[in-house]
Parts: structure tokens; sequence; C-alpha cells
């Protein structure tokens, strides 16, 4: 396929993860284009509901008809650290049935040149899931000094050759500021020869400035605290990952979440608010060869699920 704009990652393992009930309550914290929250809804009957969170204005723009004037359905714009307050406004506090997180890009941003995610497609040097919030990564790295850019880059990119990133980058912007996508994607491939790398050298850079810019951990880390309380007891928690520091971030989380307190490890009787709050549900998920076929962006995914306690 030339895009996959419209392909839902692990739609079947994502479904069968969340146990979907007909009269239910979901969440869907990351939207997108709206593939999985289709998925869902067709499941759920007229007592069902669907509620779908997005931080970025050109996917609330996009959402299809067929969704947005279901009335089973509603859509939200914000960030999925506010999924709690979201959904205690809604008086759904500890009755979510099911909760789905597919982290990191789209396709569409990834396609569209002018979002300035990609080094495929030289576009203005932007990156923020929220064009009309934060600061874009031009500008952040019109400022930031060549030891922070390299901490953000090892980071949050894992990159063993930040140091020389880094110190190319401050020494290229000595001769006018670095605008666009090509332009840093070039610098990159200056100090960095595509020969030596199996991917293209500037895939980690990207991913570091982007998942800083955008806050991407820390709004998993605040979102997987709050799944805590919106769940109802048996409901299922469901993250799609597509790289290892997010996916660390949720093995370590349910791991903790599925243990007892430390202080009460071992011991007989248990007080409820020390209890495990989660039991996972399975093993690490991974996308079929026949999917990645389909959908090449399925090829790094990985589904964790767990379920209230």
């Amino acid at each position: 396929m030339s895009s996959n704009e419209h392909v839902p990652v692990l739609l079947g393992p994502v479904l069968k993860g969340l146990n979907v009930r007909k009269d239910g309550v979901y969440v869907d914290g990351t939207f997108g284009r709206g593939g999985h929250s289709s998925a869902i809804l067709q499941q759920l009957n007229a007592h069902g509901r669907l509620i779908a969170i997005d931080r970025d204005p050109q996917a609330i723009a996009a959402a299809p008809p067929t969704l947005t004037n279901d009335p089973r359905f509603e859509l939200i714009r914000c960030e999925i650290a506010e999924l709690a307050k979201s959904i205690d406004e809604r008086g759904l506090k500890g009755l979510v049935d099911g909760l789905l997180l597919d982290l990191g890009v789209s396709s569409p941003q990834l396609d569209k040149a002018d979002r300035g995610f990609s080094f495929l497609r030289d576009g203005p040097l932007d990156m923020r899931m929220d064009p009309e919030s934060g600061v874009s990564a031009a500008d952040w790295l019109r400022a930031v000094d060549e030891r922070s850019l390299k901490i953000v880059l090892r980071k949050f990119g894992e990159e063993t050759q930040a140091a020389r990133i880094a110190r190319a980058i401050v020494a290229s912007r000595r001769n006018g500021a670095i605008e666009t996508t090509g332009q840093l994607a070039n610098i990159i491939s200056s100090v960095i020869p595509a020969h030596t790398r199996k991917k293209h050298p500037a895939t980690r850079t990207f991913q570091a400035i982007r998942i800083f810019i955008n806050k991407e951990l820390e709004q998993l880390e605040a979102a997987l605290a709050q799944s805590i309380d919106i769940l109802a007891p048996g409901g299922r928690l469901c993250v799609i990952s597509f790289h290892s520091l997010e996916d660390r971030i949720v093995k370590r989380f349910m791991r903790d979440a599925s243990r007892e307190a430390e202080q009460y490890r071992g011991m007989p009787d248990i007080p409820e608010a020390f209890r495990p709050k989660l039991r996972p549900i399975g093993k690490l998920i991974t996308a079929s060869a026949d999917e990645i076929n389909v959908n090449v962006r399925a090829r790094s995914a990985r589904l964790r699920i767990a379920e209230r306690t």
C-alpha cells in the first residue's frame, strides 16, 4: 500500500484484548484517523458508548461523519495526560470497560510534509502533535545548547552518535537557522553516512526531538497512572507501542500494578488500597507477517494487555 492512513495496527488483537461488551463504555485515547474507533463502535449496541481523544486538531477535523454523527460516539480534543479529567467530567470514573492507547506518530502525520515529522519529506521543521501549542522543533533547535541537545538525543533516541550529531547541528546553526526537515536530515547524514546503518541515519534524532517536543513519555506515564482510576473492575487496558522507550514504560507499569505494595508482599491479609490493581492478560503481541505485508507500520508494533482487578 502507498499509505497506511486508514489501516489500524493490530486491529484483531486489540478488539480481542478489549473483550468488547456490546453495552460497554470504551475509550480510544489516541484517535488518529479513527480506524480503531470505527471497529470498536461496530461492536457496540445502542446502549454502548465510545469516547475518543486526540490533541491533534487535524485529526479532530478529519474525523468521518459516520463517527461524529453517531450518538454513541464522542470525540474530545485534549492530551492523554488529561484522560482522567475528561472521563471524570462525564461521570464515568471507574466505569470504563476498555481503554486503548495507540502510541507515537500517526501515518497521516508522517505523510504530510508540512507537519515536519518525516526526514523523507522536506517541509517545515515543526514536529508538534498540536501545532497550535508549544514550541516547534525549529524554534527549539535555534536555542538549545550542544550539551542539552546531546542529552535529548541519547535519552529519547538512544542515539549512540549523539555527541557527533549535536556538534554538527550547533556548528551548522552558525550559518543560519535550521528551518526544514531536509536541512536537518542532511546535516545528520553529513556526519553519519547512510551506508553505516540499516536505517536512515536521521531516524533516531527525529524520534528523539519529536518525543521531547511533545513530552510523549510524560504523557504516557500520566495516562497509564490515570487508567487505574477510570477502569471498571474487569476493564481492559490495551497499549500499542512502537519503540523500546515506550514499551519499557508500559511493561514496567503493568508489572508493578499487578503486584501488591512492597511492604505487604507475601502477607496473608493485605488492605484493599495495597492490593494489585491490574492483572496481565497474555504475553506481548506483535504483528503477523501477513499484517506487515499489508501495513509496514505494524512491523514495530508491540501490544500489551492488562485487566483491572
